[in-house]
């Protein structure tokens, strides 16, 4: 049996630039029917701009971009009909209850009342609000506004849904809920693009990932096979010292100095550990999984970006 595989966003040198700043900078990826793609990256690495763009919002400066097969150049009113968003900050109106902030939502998309109210009782039980449906927004908890926007984001039953930091702010609970309900609308054949700064959430949700900076694309792949690929299955960390830094230099061991502490890649923790105990002078010592986390220091670094 041949799987056809449908790419539903196709973007060839994507470039975005404001004046001098090149904020997106040749960007080249895939992004398939029914998966969960992340865009990851410090701030300022270009990943809400290209979202921009193939939500229709922000106008490419050169490259190609197509989404469910249309230039986004040409057919913004069509693929905007497609899409579900949920953006980063809160923007429900607080004047309105949770079902009204939903039904007036809905005439943007000119559905009927009585379909309207149907699917709002339906959303508000999917994202376990319908006890909620009477309160004002500036009632609602952090969560409880998440949830409604992205309910809200699934009004007009959208083909894709893309999420802007999802989970921002949340309590483990909450965001946990959040993601059984994105695990949800992905088995029900809906695409997904989101960013998040949040690694272990990545790692958990996204089929496939790109991780950016610099408007540039470092690495694009499945979450493990990034990990395996940039950083190994383990890291075994060492104190930082010149005499364990010199032994390390002559086994021509990859390693990086992180502070007080010397992280050692490999894919056989045991073996390494053995090897550095029979080789080096070494005071403690500890072996753990790689994470995404650690690709993602790796790659763009540990300064702090504001």
């Amino acid at each position: 049996m041949v799987v056809c595989i449908v790419s539903v966003i196709v973007a060839e040198d994507l470039t975005k630039q404001f004046g001098e700043l090149v904020a997106v900078d040749s960007v080249s990826f895939a992004v398939e029917e029914g998966e969960v793609f992340g865009f990851l990256g410090p701030n300022g690495a270009g990943k809400t701009t290209t979202m921009k763009m193939i939500q229709c919002v922000s106008p490419k400066t050169a490259g190609k971009l197509t989404v469910f097969g249309m230039e986004v150049s040409t057919h913004q009113r069509e693929i905007k009909k497609l899409l579900g968003v949920a953006p980063q900050e809160n923007n429900l109106d607080p004047d309105f209850t949770v079902h009204e902030n939903l039904m007036v939502y809905s005439r943007y998309f000119d559905i009927p009342r009585a379909k309207a109210e149907r699917m709002v009782a339906e959303l508000l039980d999917f994202i376990q609000l319908s006890h909620k449906k009477d309160t004002v927004i500036e009632q609602l908890s952090g969560g409880m506004k998440r949830r409604l926007i992205l309910a809200r984001a699934l009004i007009n039953s959208p083909r894709m849904l893309i999420l802007d930091e999802p989970t921002i702010g949340l309590d483990p609970q909450a965001r946990h809920l959040i993601w059984d309900k994105i695990k949800s609308l992905q088995s029900q054949g809906i695409t997904i693009v989101l960013t998040t700064h949040y690694l272990e959430e990545a790692a958990q949700l996204c089929n496939r990932l790109v991780i950016m900076d610099y408007g540039k694309i470092l690495v694009q792949g499945k979450p493990d096979e990034v990990i395996r690929e940039y950083i190994g299955t383990d890291i075994v960390e060492a104190e930082n010292d010149p005499e364990v830094i010199a032994c390390l230099e002559r086994n021509t061991t990859s390693y990086d100095v992180i502070g007080n502490r010397v992280q050692v890649y490999t894919n056989n923790p045991q073996e390494m550990i053995y090897s550095l105990l029979k080789e080096c002078e070494l005071g403690q010592i500890t072996a753990r999984s790689a994470t995404l986390e650690d690709v993602f220091l790796k790659l763009t670094g540990r300064k702090l970006r504001e």
